[in-house]
């Protein structure tokens, strides 16, 4: 999954992705893909103010190759669906 969205950051230079998070999870992982497209990552922070959302930032950063600023949580910052705006 992470090396589709490095593909279309490369391609597009921006991407909107469509999350589900699992906090408190033991550590920070990509899970899978739900029916609807939705992808399920596991994040080990928990979800106390917005400790869950710098981590779940932090790691996208680092796996995809990106500054942390370049990803922002356009919609379900206080949710554990969120839609996500990441930039090249």
């Amino acid at each position: 999954m992470v090396e589709v969205w490095k593909k279309q950051l490369a391609d597009h230079g921006t991407i909107t992705i469509l999350v589900k998070i699992h906090s408190n999870a033991p550590k920070n992982k990509v899970k899978g893909t739900m029916d609807d497209g939705t992808v399920k990552i596991d994040i080990a922070a928990v979800p106390e103010d917005g400790k869950a959302n710098r981590a779940l930032i932090q790691f996208l950063a680092q796996e995809l190759d990106v500054d942390r600023t370049s990803i922002a949580i356009k919609n379900g910052s206080a949710s554990s669906r969120k839609v996500l705006e990441i930039h090249r």
